[in-house]
């Protein structure tokens, strides 16, 4: 009771994009654990499927103990004997989290890693429970909730390791030290992966309110052709409003952005706006879990069209099939993926108006495709860690 009220006073939400109030969560698991007479699980999803996304391996691999001792707090407040740590299967964060529960004798009872494969789909939490308790990594619809049925089927409290993290802070700093950063609304810090056409990509926490500005200043990224924020399943800034806007849930969602799980990629002059789209959708389109309708059919779709538009061969026909098919697919998925990936292309087609017309209109903007927005297996995409 004592940390679900504690979480409520300063209003903690969980950070790896759906900002779904962490106090609720707690509550929901503790009810459901006193109705079934079990000890419920504490999951830390630390897969991070994001490509463009590198926060919480930073928090595995550099604090791995604030991580841990966010979920052994909430393990404390409700009982739970068993805390699961999520991670991609590249071994590094695993290693780092196992080490730490090892060294530390309350932890090495309760610890257990898990590593799954790191496919985009695969860091969606549904995904998650699927993959710990031994069935394929996708996402199980949006009907289930893992506080009533997660690991082995008992009520689960999950969260990404940031929320974890942010948990062990406030639990250290109490309400008024936690709330003596950020804003009265949203008081607290942010970690922000920054990447994209930055000349210093980096992880970095700010209080949440500082201007998105300051945040690209720091990592000397250039904004000319827009800001993604909210990673893949985000929306694109035109570098005018990424400016200024804050850092904050409301802040972005007041301009159409989103804060998502903290991704902030810039595309600098140079590059091809709409092809560095292109390559995002049919990653998204491939990376689907091709459960419904909207991703076997729709998502393929989407990314056709709007390479069409890229190598000028499809012109105002494919612009409309471009919208019509991204609009179709919201609201009609298995999962969320389909409505972010059509958020990340519609985004896409509002904020690059000049590239698009150019594709339409003449065939092409001029620009080489030179893979600035980061997708998995390409060269540089490390260089966070």
């Amino acid at each position: 009771a004592q940390l679900i009220e504690l979480a409520e006073h300063v209003d903690l939400r969980g950070r790896g994009g759906a900002a779904f109030p962490f106090a609720t969560k707690l509550r929901a698991v503790r009810v459901a654990a006193s109705a079934r007479k079990c000890k419920p699980v504490i999951l830390v999803n630390g897969c991070e499927g994001e490509p463009g996304s590198a926060k919480d391996a930073m928090l595995l691999l550099r604090s791995p103990y604030l991580v841990l001792s966010g979920a052994l707090l909430a393990a404390r407040a409700l009982g739970a004997r068993k805390i699961v740590v999520g991670v991609a299967d590249d071994g590094q964060a695993a290693k780092s989290v196992a080490a730490a529960a090892r060294a530390e004798p309350q932890l090495r009872r309760l610890v257990r890693v898990a590593q799954v494969p790191g496919r985009f789909v695969s860091g969606e939490g549904g995904a998650l429970v699927n993959a710990v308790n031994g069935h394929a990594p996708l996402p199980p619809g949006r009907k289930r909730r893992a506080s009533e049925n997660g690991v082995d089927g008992l009520p689960t409290l999950l969260s990404n390791a940031e929320t974890f993290a942010q948990l062990a802070v406030l639990g250290l700093l109490g309400a008024d030290g936690y709330r003596s950063a950020g804003t009265p609304d949203e008081p607290g810090t942010l970690l922000l992966t920054v990447g994209g056409s930055a000349a210093r990509p980096a992880v970095v926490e700010v209080p949440a309110g500082v201007p998105l500005g300051t945040v690209l200043d720091i990592c000397e990224a250039r904004a000319q052709d827009g800001v993604l924020v909210g990673g893949y399943h985000g929306a694109w800034l035109p570098a005018e409003v990424a400016y200024e806007v804050p850092v904050s849930r409301a802040g972005l969602e007041g301009v159409g952005g989103t804060l998502g799980a903290g991704v902030v990629l810039s595309l600098g002059a140079g590059t091809c706006p709409l092809g560095e789209v292109a390559r995002v959708a049919r990653y998204l389109a491939a990376e689907s879990s091709g459960q419904c309708g909207p991703c076997k059919l729709g998502l393929p779709g989407v990314a056709r069209a709007l390479s069409a538009i890229v190598d000028g061969s499809g012109g105002m026909d494919a612009l409309e099939t471009t919208r019509r098919a991204a609009g179709a697919v919201r609201g009609r998925g298995a999962c969320h993926h389909p409505d972010g990936t059509a958020r990340f292309v519609l985004s896409a087609l509002d904020a690059f108006t000049a590239d698009l017309a150019a594709h339409v209109f003449r065939g092409g903007c001029g620009l080489p495709v030179r893979g600035v927005l980061p997708l998995p297996g390409e060269p540089g995409q490390s260089r966070l860690l």
